[in-house]
């Protein structure tokens, strides 16, 4: 993709891996058409100087959220922990800690509105960190569809069998991909600072568009889902990487069990994180091309570079019919997004 194409739309254009959509329909009428159910993996201590609330929100973003956490219990919004951003356009099950040591937590009934619930309120030993989440589960209606049901069936045995690219979602870019050009500006030194919140969102939104990249090219050659010589391997669910071996037997069926996915880059500064080499380094480098000033600029501004995977499993992929209405469920693992799994099946109306 051009790179100033690219910037003022940063999803325009992305392959879709298994043909293009084969529904029309309506997504995000209400907030209720998207629910999201964040899932940490763990559970609260039960003791601790952390308080951890359980949260419904709708219509609102994560930051509002903590920032209203902050406010109301009186401390800076550093104190306060959360694991990921939910999408604002959803109603979201979403936890948080608020740190309060040797304090009694205010009424956070207090907080409560059409808006926000608070679900569950207990202790905790530690900060919620950003990242520390095994996944999310999603319900998803898409209202007034229009298409063959017997071939969107056929793309959903497809997704569920064979996962999808793992796109980042536009979410990720900001209103029209305006993260993009900000990005731009803070590394070629244009200007006002961000802030220490806003400069994290914009260097992720800068990796995200990378990886993409990527992503894009091995869609396009039809390597998304497959091994090539010299590729970076992740072990799913883990952060375990391994260079392919072609001489492994094994690699084909754990490919097809989604046991193990090829990986792309999140550029940074050298570290941990193993390097592709062979024909899988010549594709991202010229996927690349182009952009050396934002990978140089992640190297310098001391993100490690680190590696995720290219396919996405789709997890407990459900689906029934309610008239004209289409009901999913699924879960995916941290840091992806079921956007890019509903672009493989319907073009928003």
């Amino acid at each position: 993709m051009d790179p100033e194409l690219a910037r003022s739309d940063p999803t325009l254009g992305l392959p879709c891996a298994h043909g293009g959509p084969v529904l029309c329909g309506a997504l995000r009428t209400v907030p209720e058409d998207f629910l999201v159910t964040e899932q940490l993996g763990y559970l609260a201590s039960g003791d601790g100087e952390h308080v951890f609330l359980t949260v419904r929100k709708r219509a609102r973003n994560t930051h509002e959220v903590a920032r209203a956490l902050a406010k109301l219990a009186g401390v800076a919004q550093v104190a306060v922990g959360y694991a990921g951003l939910k999408d604002r356009q959803a109603v979201t099950t979403q936890h948080f800690t608020v740190q309060l040591p040797g304090r009694d937590a205010p009424d956070w009934s207090a907080l409560e509105d059409d808006t926000l619930q608070v679900v569950r309120v207990e202790r905790h030993r530690r900060k919620i960190r950003r990242g520390s989440l095994k996944g999310n589960r999603f319900e998803i209606r898409v209202r007034d569809v229009q298409g063959d049901r017997a071939v969107a069936e056929q793309r959903l045995e497809t997704i569920a069998q064979r996962g999808v690219p793992n796109y980042f979602g536009s979410q990720r870019f900001g209103r029209q991909g305006q993260n993009l050009q900000r990005v731009a500006d803070l590394f070629a030194g244009r200007g006002p600072k961000p802030n220490r919140e806003q400069r994290g969102l914009l260097l992720s939104a800068a990796r995200a568009q990378l990886f993409n990249q990527v992503l894009e090219s091995r869609v396009y050659d039809g390597s998304w889902g497959m091994a090539v010589p010299g590729d970076v391997m992740l072990l799913a669910g883990s952060q375990r990487q391994f260079h392919f071996d072609v001489a492994d037997p094994t690699i084909p069926s754990r490919l097809a069990a989604l046991d193990i996915h090829p990986s792309g880059p999140l550029c940074g500064r050298p570290g941990r994180a193993l390097q592709p080499a062979d024909d899988a380094q010549r594709t991202e480098a010229q996927a690349l091309a182009g952009w050396d000033d934002w990978v140089a600029g992640l190297d310098r501004l001391g993100l490690d570079a680190d590696r995720r995977a290219l396919r996405l499993a789709v997890d407990d992929l459900e689906w029934r019919w309610e008239g004209n209405t289409l009901m999913l469920r699924f879960g995916l693992g941290a840091g992806s997004f079921a956007t890019v799994v509903l672009r493989e099946l319907v073009r928003a109306m």
